[in-house]
């Protein structure tokens, strides 16, 4: 009991309670995203990304970009993250669409990515200041603000995913660098692992050696490249150089340097093979080989020769993985996504593009003002050196290169870059220390140059593994890291060395805002060092995690749902905000609040093709069918490619009584090639649509055959991800109408194979076979397995019911056509057909209830009054009757039908 007492305090002493603080901080601040919804891009890459159903083959996920559409297409983001998709994936397999598992892996990775960044700080940091240095970069990782974007929202999984596994590879090249520069001594620096007795007639030759060369033993420390030392011959810690041969021991054996062989390079492969896996997370993971460069550079003892061997490989993975990237063409971005690429003006892009990354920085500084999109004109461009902004810029370049400078200085200058270098004595795997004396020779160094050596005293070899000695790491040398850490992972997203898709984007500062709160780490340390004013320190660290701690809680906030993020942004980027949140709106049927959102973003920027097409729908929806065209009209002429504005523009017009407009538009989106479109898939299945729209419309003029041809023609063209039963159905309708019954079946049985669960294919089936009274129980059995398929869709009851009145069956008929009606509360010709049922099957009252219905539903349509009005004759409710008859009347004065049911009613009456 004593001994499990002594464990568990021991495990208790040894754990890192600074990183268990960080990680739980991270996860409180961010558990209140865990029941938030899916937001902005997370529908397209998650709700609407084929990649992420089972059903999709694995090996496709390698050939699609993060939003699911080929990188061959030349509507393709560009943006290659398989691995991002693979943990969606798993998501889906786990949980299916429930936003609840996605958020909680988001936020498991940022606590995960908080704990990593600890210790790549504890690495990076002078030894004196890890502690406190490692414990204040991690509190401030985890509470950043900027982090919000990337965390909350879904799609944020590619930069968390990618910053893990960066850290990982970091620390594995650390790893190996550590191993690198430890390695054990021997005879010769180009063999690692070959040992070879020490012997006097060596030694002899080191002295000799010495005495020709070594002048003075009291260089600067920073000049010294060889150091000795004399130790006795029973010296514990080191195996020194007897006379007789065979009393030498090497320690360790040939097998421990073996041993550190292997996980030398072990760590460099597994530091290249995270590598390419954070970019297969997200592009900007290849970075870590340029921060691990410069780690090397930075950090790195007296191993030149060895390094250089690191140097290279990492040059040559960098090109082996960046090359079949750059092969690629650039993507496709709208000029709203980023207006400085497209700004004709080389001194307005020039200017702007040099501006960003202050902005970016002023973000980390000071994450006051947020935004879902940065695009348009959120940042407006410079377009003028006279600008203030020039000046911000400027000085913000100016401080870096100072800093950068003194820190290379700083470096470099010790390592005798800067003034003339001392050669390296030593060939051999002996180690000789050297003992200053600051006054004059050691009494050593005396004796050597005297040749009056003696066998008392010797020099020591070395052979254990050591780590050989440099330069003394120092806040520069933290600080050159840090400064890597923010830059080199930006740089693709800078617009600098090529253009994105974006002007500032929240989300692809996550690895850079690991630098910038390294670099308050390091500075914070260094404050604490002095021992003065800590007081203060604390109080304003504290009061900083606080500030960013409640500024991330309140934007997680934003982030909850749709509705509160584009809220968020309105006084930000008006236009693209107002756009967002209309159709938000609008799909929750708030109408007026969604049609004011669409114009106010229109007031802002008129040219939004997405705001007036959206903007149509809604009209449609009112039936202002003048302005909806108009809108969709607006919409073409602004992005001509917008194939889905030409369909509804064409069934607008159709609407409206102009069908020849509406065969020319419809004829028009079905050929529209759809290069650079952003989404392809919802492009090729705009076009589907238009020539099944335009078939219905031939189908309805009662133009068969040219129905028939179209809907061919859209079944010859189906893409491949385009469910094809909908296209065959309409073909066996069309032939059934046609009286071509043997080749409707062969459709209809078609579009059930290609899925079996497909509704409207069974009712159209059952219908065809119904036509055959032989055939009835057959038709019968295929109602019934839409019924089971779909227990809520009205239209199979109809359809059932239907079946059933022409079997004269009316009380099943009634059953069902309530049934229809129950779900369909709000259809008219549903409620008219369930009171009619009704009315069949002998159930009056019920009848009457409904025909009350469908007049409540349309109180100037004549034939609901006639009917009620019939209906009340029916059940002996004269007086009312008379009323509804007069009603009717009022709406339709002619009506002969009204006029013989109320004359016959005064008959009865009299």
């Amino acid at each position: 009991m004593m001994m499990r007492n002594i464990k568990w305090t021991h495990w208790l002493m040894k754990m890192d309670y600074g990183s268990l603080f960080c990680c739980s901080l991270a996860f409180l601040l961010y558990s209140n995203t865990l029941n938030s919804e899916f937001v902005y891009d997370d529908r397209r890459a998650i709700l609407t990304n084929p990649d992420i159903l089972p059903k999709t083959p694995w090996l496709q996920l390698f050939e699609n970009d993060y939003w699911g559409t080929p990188l061959t297409d030349s509507g393709s983001h560009g943006s290659y993250r398989p691995l991002s998709v693979f943990t969606f994936r798993l998501n889906f397999l786990l949980g299916a669409f429930d936003p609840w598992g996605y958020h909680l892996v988001n936020v498991a990775l940022h606590c995960s990515a908080t704990y990593l960044l600890i210790r790549v700080a504890k690495n990076v940091l002078p030894k004196n200041r890890t502690r406190i240095g490692s414990l204040i970069t991690g509190a401030l990782f985890a509470v950043h603000p900027v982090h919000t974007e990337a965390v909350a929202s879904v799609v944020g999984r590619a930069d968390l995913l990618a910053c893990n596994i960066f850290f990982l590879s970091l620390l594995a090249y650390f790893s190996h660098v550590n191993h690198r520069d430890s390695t054990c001594c021997t005879q010769s620096c180009n063999h690692i692992i070959s040992y070879t007795k020490c012997s006097q007639k060596k030694y002899e030759k080191i002295a000799t050696a010495l005495q020709k060369s070594v002048t003075s033993c009291n260089w600067p420390k920073h000049k010294a490249s060889v150091q000795y030392r004399e130790e006795k011959l029973n010296t514990k810690s080191h195996i020194s150089c007897p006379d007789t041969a065979e009393s030498l021991h090497i320690l360790p054996s040939k097998w421990c340097c073996w041993l550190t062989f292997i996980r030398m390079w072990s760590d460099m492969l597994v530091c290249l093979v995270l590598a390419v896996c954070a970019m297969l997370s997200k592009e900007t993971g290849i970075t870590v080989l340029g921060v691990s460069f410069v780690y090397d550079f930075v950090y790195s003892k007296n191993q030149r020769k060895k390094q250089k061997k690191s140097f290279l490989i990492l040059s040559v993975a960098l090109l082996l993985i960046l090359i079949p990237r750059l092969n690629t063409k650039p993507p496709q971005f709208s000029a709203a996504d980023n207006p400085t690429a497209r700004e004709p003006s080389a001194t307005t892009r020039f200017l702007t593009l040099a501006y960003l990354p202050f902005v970016n920085f002023l973000i980390l500084v000071y994450p006051s003002q947020l935004s879902f999109d940065w695009g348009m004109d959120a940042i407006p461009r410079i377009h003028s050196i006279r600008d203030p902004r020039v000046f911000y810029a400027l000085c913000f370049y100016t401080v870096l290169t100072v800093v950068l400078g003194v820190c290379l200085f700083g470096i470099l200058e010790p390592r005798g870059w800067f003034s003339v270098s001392y050669a390296n004595f030593i060939k051999a795997g002996c180690i000789i220390y050297h003992r200053r004396n600051s006054d004059t020779h050691s009494h050593n160094c005396r004796i050597a140059n005297n040749n009056n050596t003696t066998h008392n005293h010797h020099f020591l070899c070395v052979c254990t593994a050591v780590k050989l000695t440099s330069q003394k790491v120092t806040s520069r040398h933290s600080v050159l890291f840090s400064l890597s850490l923010i830059v080199l992972p930006f740089l693709p997203a800078s617009n600098l060395l090529f253009y994105v898709g974006f002007v500032v984007a929240e989300r692809v500062l996550y690895i850079p805002s690991a630098g910038f709160c390294l670099l308050i780490g390091i500075a914070s340390a260094k404050l604490w060092k002095l021992k003065m004013n800590r007081g203060y320190l604390c109080a304003g660290f504290v009061l900083v995690l606080a500030g960013f701690s409640a500024k991330t809680v309140i934007r997680n906030w934003d982030w909850k749902n749709e509705e509160s993020l584009f809220c968020s942004a309105i006084s930000f980027n008006p236009p693209k905000a107002y756009g967002n949140l209309g159709s938000i709106l609008n799909s929750k049927g708030r109408i007026e609040e969604a049609e004011e959102a669409f114009k106010r973003a229109l007031k802002h920027r008129p040219n939004m093709a997405d705001v007036h097409y959206n903007l149509a729908i809604l009209l449609q929806s009112k039936h202002e069918l003048d302005d909806a065209i108009q809108s969709y009209q607006r919409a073409i002429h602004f992005r001509p490619s917008l194939a889905l504005a030409h369909v509804n523009l064409g069934t607008a017009l159709i609407a409206a009584g102009r069908c020849e407009e509406a065969a020319a538009i419809l004829r028009k989106a079905s050929q529209l090639d759809g290069v650079g479109v952003k989404d392809r898939r919802e492009h090729e299945n705009a076009k589907v649509s238009a020539l099944l729209q335009l078939g219905a419309l031939h189908s309805d003029q009662g133009e068969l055959q040219k129905a028939l041809a179209v809907y061919r023609e859209a079944a010859s063209n189906l893409p491949d991800h385009y469910p094809p039963q909908k296209v065959y159905n309409v073909l066996g309708e069309t032939l059934a109408k046609m009286k071509r019954d043997e080749e409707a079946e062969k459709w209809y049985r078609a579009a059930l194979d290609a899925e079996p669960d497909h509704v409207p294919a069974h009712i159209t089936y059952g219908k065809l076979l119904a036509k055959n009274v032989s055939r009835s129980a057959e038709a019968e059995q295929w109602f019934r397995r839409a019924q089971r398929l779909a227990p809520k869709d009205a239209s199979v009851y109809h359809h059932y019911g239907a079946f059933l009145v022409i079997n004269r069956r009316y009380k099943e008929a009634a059953n069902m056509y309530e049934r229809a009606a129950e779900l369909s509360i709000d259809d008219f010709e549903l409620a008219v057909a369930a009171a009619t049922a009704m009315r069949k099957a002998g159930r009056h009252e019920d009848a009457e209830k409904w025909y009350r219905q469908s007049v409540r539903m349309r109180p100037s349509d004549p034939r609901g009054h006639t009917n009620l009005g019939a209906m009340l004759h029916l059940n002996g409710k004269y007086k009312e009757a008379e009323h509804s008859y007069k009603k009717a009347l009022k709406l339709q004065p002619d009506d002969e039908t009204t006029l013989t049911n109320l004359h016959r009613l005064y008959g009865i009456m009299t």
